[in-house]
């Protein structure tokens, strides 16, 4: 089957279309009302959104209900932190939770700020936003939501570590990682993150990679399988602190009840990826 050819215009649509979805599901917009949103028919909408998204608008606005999330949970406790992490789906078709994981820096890289540290960094655009994704010689260290600008965002990367020294450059650990975003994570290199936490937090962010893309946890899962049973704040805090945003799921993680529940750049971001994965899981069940 010949597929259109995206262009920079259809994407800018399908990402105004997700977060049109995502702000007015529990009213369950009709094809044609979120076609005309984005300035295109309806049938050009459909056949374009499902080769961006996987899934047709109907199915992705059901994932965002509160139904599926509870769905979600039931199952992803069925397999939660299972040592393959699959759910069922085929080796060759892995998710990239499989392929990250984390390496904490040194007392002296946390205390010193950095000092030794050489970061590279840049800029790049996702389907929810653009991000500012940094590196070190170990792996990545940042990446983060550039939402108040490209200036915002790098001050924000060197308050991490004031004392490295940054190089303006794009280098192969950061396009392996934002491939996530856009390739067949069965090819994907291994993702190794060089983070500056606590043992906590460390714990907690391991933890988080533990959860399956597609699937969800709640705030006392998490703290459970972390080994805090009653730390359900201080897991709130320390998900809040998530260095590498994506990377380390902390997206995955909503209320019992099934509501997504906040997100340290916004529900309606949270929501949009969470419908995003569970959109690329179906298609990897077939």
């Amino acid at each position: 089957m010949t597929t259109h050819k995206q262009t920079d215009i259809d994407n800018e649509r399908m990402k105004a279309a997700i977060t049109f979805l995502v702000k007015n599901y529990t009213t369950q917009p009709k094809l044609n009302e979120v076609a005309e949103h984005v300035n295109m028919s309806s049938f050009h909408f459909q056949r374009i959104f499902q080769e961006w998204v996987g899934v047709t608008p109907k199915q992705f606005t059901q994932y965002l209900s509160v139904e599926h999330a509870k769905r979600m949970l039931k199952e992803t406790r069925a397999t939660l932190f299972d040592t393959t992490h699959e759910l069922g789906f085929s080796g060759t078709s892995r998710l990239h939770d499989l392929f990250v994981n984390i390496e904490g820096m040194t007392p002296g890289e946390y205390k010193n700020g950095g000092v030794n540290l050489s970061v590279n960094y840049s800029f790049a655009d996702t389907p929810f936003g653009s991000v500012i994704i940094a590196s070190t010689d170990i792996g990545i260290c940042h990446m983060t939501f550039a939402d108040k600008g490209r200036e915002e965002a790098l001050e924000r990367l060197k308050t991490s570590f004031p004392n490295a020294k940054y190089h303006h450059f794009t280098d192969m650990k950061q396009q392996n990682a934002l491939s996530v975003f856009t390739q067949d994570w069965s090819k994907l290199y291994e993702i190794k993150l060089h983070l500056k936490g606590t043992e906590f937090q460390l714990k907690i962010w391991e933890t988080l990679l533990k959860i399956p893309s597609g699937g969800l946890a709640t705030y006392s899962d998490l703290a459970s399988k972390a080994g805090y049973e009653r730390a359900q704040r201080a897991v709130g805090t320390a998900l809040g602190s998530n260095p590498v945003v994506f990377l380390i799921p902390c997206h995955r993680v909503i209320k019992a009840t099934g509501i997504i529940g906040n997100y340290h750049y916004g529900e309606t971001r949270k929501n949009a990826i969470i419908g995003w994965e569970a959109a690329k899981k179906d298609l990897l069940r077939l």
